[in-house]
């Protein structure tokens, strides 16, 4: 199976009520945990890669990997560009093999975020990808992304209808109360199902996508910590949150600093046992599984994308 555009599973899950896992990809090791998890799963998933992530892997590289993954296994895979900052971005990996791209224009006016978005649209669509935008603001960090708590601007329902209608975007992340990063909430998260139930009225065919969705595992962030390293403990959206989110109208949801942790809690625990170890392989085999363990919890006991490949 070929590399897809996230269109049909997008209408099935909005017609069926589910979410699907936009995991993000640095390496081969996170690219073969996500898949082969999906693949277990019999799930659609969406890799997807910033502008900061291709620049460390290589585009190429990146394609091969991808491309590989895609001949493994026979589930719907769609390589997405998350968070693009401009269209030059959009456009390279357009013409690279992308089947759809993020062009995130939240930081600019209103009207500036619309032309940017219609700019991007027009050259994808003429060319067979999809594309998702971005209306208000999400705190925290993550890559590129750095917006201050006091920045952070819900997504206005009656904006986000006449956004989708002037821009013609596939689909579009809106602002509920999430946040980018580790270092989220300091308090319990609350997402504004109100703002997502306005938005879905208003826009009952485009699909919505939800940003800075990982719920900060405990117990990664407590493994990383017992094995080296601070990592201030926080509070990201509980599974519960996400899961609602999924069967009230939310198509895609994001993943990375799950993931990271992930990661880093098992090649931390191999070198507190094993402070002598080189070989990358007996580091980098623990994390891919653990990648692969947080994948499919996410794909069977949260979004509930199981079986719908």
């Amino acid at each position: 199976m070929a590399l897809v555009t996230t269109k049909e599973m997008f209408e099935k899950s909005m017609k069926e009520h589910f979410a699907i896992g936009a995991f993000n990809v640095n390496n081969m090791e996170i690219i073969q945990g996500i898949v082969t998890a999906a693949n277990e799963e019999k799930s659609p998933v969406i890799l997807q890669v910033s502008s900061s992530a291709r620049k460390y892997a290589g585009h190429r590289y990146l394609m091969k990997m991808v491309e590989a993954a895609v001949e493994e296994t026979d589930i719907p895979i769609a390589l997405h560009l998350d968070h693009g900052p401009d269209f030059e971005t959009c456009k390279s990996c357009i013409d690279g093999g992308f089947t759809s791209v993020m062009i995130d224009g939240s930081k600019y006016s209103f009207e500036e975020n619309i032309a940017l978005t219609k700019q991007v649209v027009d050259y994808a669509h003429e060319r067979g990808v999809v594309v998702e935008a971005e209306l208000g603001k999400l705190a925290g960090i993550e890559d590129d992304v750095n917006v201050a708590a006091s920045d952070a601007i819900y997504t206005d329902p009656d904006q986000a209808e006449e956004f989708v209608k002037r821009t013609g975007c596939d689909s579009l992340a809106i602002a509920i109360g999430t946040s980018h990063g580790a270092y989220k909430f300091k308090g319990e998260a609350k997402l504004r199902f109100d703002i997502l139930q306005k938005v879905k009225e208003k826009l009952p065919n485009t699909p919505i996508v939800l940003h800075g969705a990982s719920t900060v595992i405990p117990e990664l962030v407590e493994m990383c910590n017992r094995f080296g390293g601070d990592i201030p403990g926080a509070k990201g959206v509980p599974d519960e949150m996400l899961k609602q989110a999924g069967q009230n109208g939310v198509s895609k949801i994001n993943v990375d600093t799950d993931l990271r942790l992930a990661m880093t809690a098992q090649i931390r625990r191999v070198f507190a046992e094993k402070p002598s170890e080189f070989d990358p392989r007996k580091y980098l085999a623990p994390a891919r599984d653990a990648i692969k363990e947080t994948v499919q919890h996410k794909i069977h006991d949260v979004f509930c994308s199981s079986g719908k490949a």
